[in-house]
């Protein structure tokens, strides 16, 4: 009777053990797989995040350029934007043509001054700017779209976003918090820079940090994102900074007054629109 019983236990145990590495086999490599995406799917999740939450957003921004020697600018503008989707695709997914509105309220010289961008990843984007004190609309060319904005140290392109498919993308290293990632543009004529290094915050996907290196591979322009807050939902970069490091100029943009899903009409992005802003949708 009392080898029986060890017999029973040993195969007991036995089992036991066996189902004990059937779980590791079957459990861990999937959690593995889950915690560490590939290197697409971390540019797709980026990229996401960074531009395309919710199918619309507004938000009020106050900018502030202060140069070498500490002497200050102030800028004011609401901005609009409006994902272009289909009800077949995948919001979670997006990241195709885009429509953004952006009307300056501040400085005086500038009020009234709006900026239309028809966001093309695939291809050039369609930018559009008026100017109240000349009461003309003008196209911006395709090549103007790395100058700077508002004359500060964002450029237009900073505004809507660059597209990745711009870049080639390697991943350098993962560490405790940030996916690093190096990106080297594709048309390397169209720019000023020859790479720049991302800072991707593992758990949001927010790009918080990122290095350009120009021609020489000088660092020459770091952008830092200064505040977070989770808005309905969504992680909401509410405060940002661009320093130019040759210069010494650098500019910063606050972030208040965000909403996402507010069911934009498309009609408020075109031309129409450029001498008649929806003050209701600005507030």
């Amino acid at each position: 009777m009392r080898v029986t019983m060890n017999i029973t236990s040993k195969t007991r145990y036995c089992r036991s053990g066996i189902v004990f590495l059937l779980f590791l086999q079957i459990c861990i490599p999937w959690r593995l797989y889950a915690a560490t995406p590939s290197l697409d799917e971390i540019i797709r999740k980026t990229e996401h995040t960074a531009y395309y939450l919710g199918n619309d957003g507004s938000a009020r921004v106050k900018m502030t350029i202060t140069d070498s020697q500490g002497r200050e600018r102030k800028r004011r503008f609401s901005i609009l934007r409006l994902d272009q989707q289909t009800e077949q695709q995948d919001q979670e997914a997006f990241s195709g043509n885009q429509k953004y509105y952006l009307h300056i309220d501040y400085p005086s010289d500038l009020k009234n001054t709006v900026l239309l961008v028809w966001k093309n990843p695939g291809g050039d984007d369609d930018r559009w700017l008026y100017l109240p004190a000349l009461d003309l609309a003008k196209r911006i060319a395709a090549s103007d779209k790395r100058t700077s904005f508002l004359g500060s140290d964002y450029l237009y392109e900073d505004i809507s976003g660059r597209g990745m498919n711009a870049d080639s993308h390697e991943l350098v290293e993962t560490t405790k918090d940030y996916y690093v990632i190096r990106n080297v543009p594709k048309q390397a004529d169209t720019v000023e820079f020859s790479e720049y290094t991302m800072w991707i915050h593992r758990q949001t996907f927010l790009p918080v940090k990122v290095e350009y290196l120009d021609k020489r591979g000088k660092k020459y322009r770091v952008y830092d994102v200064l505040g977070v807050e989770t808005l309905q939902g969504y992680p909401t970069i509410t405060r940002s900074r661009m320093q130019d490091l040759v210069s010494g100029q650098e500019s910063t943009m606050e972030f208040s007054h965000i909403k996402y899903d507010r069911g934009l009409p498309e009609d408020i992005f075109t031309e129409r629109y450029l001498r008649n802003p929806p003050n209701d949708l600005l507030r």
